[in-house]
């Protein structure tokens, strides 16, 4: 995940750069809230556990105390995983459970929800390293009370 600067700002072309890649952090497991910032169309090419089919790429942003951290998520759009899809979209509220949905992406972005965090471990050029994965979405929570009434 990538640790946002208070000063962030578009790169020109031919603009110079100094800073490392030294801003990832991994955030320790557990619940929470996030915001969707965008989503892009992708293809998935096919694995030994889901065929080819569309894919969402959701860039995710989660405030803590470290700062913001920002996640990419892929949500494939197949049948077999339906069921994450539906936990997604009812997590931002966009799907109320037990009701069907036509997915609307352009929806999307801006929303908000609440998110299972897990760490997942990996290595890369021979060096153990950890990175942090969405493992559950939970359902938007919705008010038992009606202004007004009690």
């Amino acid at each position: 995940m990538e640790k946002n600067t208070e000063m962030e700002h578009e790169l020109g072309w031919d603009d110079t750069i100094q800073r490392d890649n030294t801003d990832f952090i991994t955030l320790p497991e557990g619940d929470y809230d996030f915001e969707v910032e965008s989503v892009d169309r992708g293809r998935h090419n096919g694995s030994e556990k889901l065929p080819p089919c569309n894919k969402a790429i959701l860039k995710i942003r989660i405030k803590t105390i470290e700062g913001e951290v920002f996640l990419t998520h892929n949500l494939f759009l197949h049948s077999r995983v339906e069921g994450l899809l539906s936990a997604f979209f009812t997590s931002v509220g966009l799907k109320k459970k037990g009701e069907s949905l036509r997915m609307n992406w352009q929806a999307v972005p801006g929303c908000k929800g609440r998110l299972k965090l897990g760490i997942r471990n990996y290595q890369k050029d021979g060096e153990n390293r950890t990175i942090n994965e969405i493992k559950q979405f939970y359902p938007k929570e919705t008010s038992k009370y009606t202004a007004g009434k009690f």
